[in-house]
């Protein structure tokens, strides 16, 4: 049996609607890392950095953070495990790093082993996050939720994984894809205050 398409793209940014209400997810940006219809979908939360060093729990790779240097939360599973995205430049994939199936805009992302030495690949680096944990989606969950007006569906760019400011992500995003997702950008965090 054939899997039927979904829509839903690696590489792709799941941008948290005002109406999600989940504190693992409120004003979250998600960048989906894998996808498989029959599978679910795994994704990281690129706007919640924590308080936590990246010194603190990866020394090795510290000096070859992205600042902020600090651990973010990728999402709400597996918070005791890191992963890591790395842009690089060029071709090719060296080892420790596994480019993302999506788009030519994250098309030189990728997750980083985090078991192999930064020596591999600190020539390369142009850019790097970590990020403890990540979100999860059993296969059909994800297209419920969108279809329920939980998540809006996103093309990402490179520098999204990046964000220097990344508490401004969720806005950012939203105001550069114009129309309705642009005026959705300057709701308040509390309407109730408004």
């Amino acid at each position: 049996m054939v899997a039927m398409e979904d829509g839903i793209r690696v590489g792709q940014l799941l941008v948290a609607t005002p109406q999600l209400d989940d504190p693992n997810f409120r004003r979250s940006v998600v960048l989906v890392v894998e996808h498989d219809v029959d599978g679910g979908t795994l994704g990281v939360v690129l706007n919640r950095p924590t308080e936590v060093p990246v010194d603190r729990v990866l020394p090795p790779w510290a000096e070859l953070v992205t600042g902020p240097s600090v651990v973010f939360q990728g999402g709400p599973v597996a918070l005791d495990n890191a992963l890591a995205l790395a842009r690089l430049p060029g071709e090719g994939e060296p080892l420790g790093w596994r480019a993302l199936d999506g788009g030519s805009e994250v098309a030189r992302v990728g997750l980083v082993d985090l078991d192999a030495p930064p020596g591999l690949l600190a020539p390369e680096l142009l850019q790097l996050r970590v990020f403890a944990g990540y979100s999860g989606w059993a296969a059909g969950q994800l297209r419920a939720e969108i279809e329920e007006g939980a998540w809006y569906v996103v093309p990402a760019e490179a520098g999204d994984v990046f964000a220097g400011d990344p508490k401004r992500l969720w806005r950012e995003v939203l105001r550069r894809q114009g129309g309705d997702l642009a005026f959705v950008s300057t709701f308040p965090d509390d309407p109730t205050l408004n």
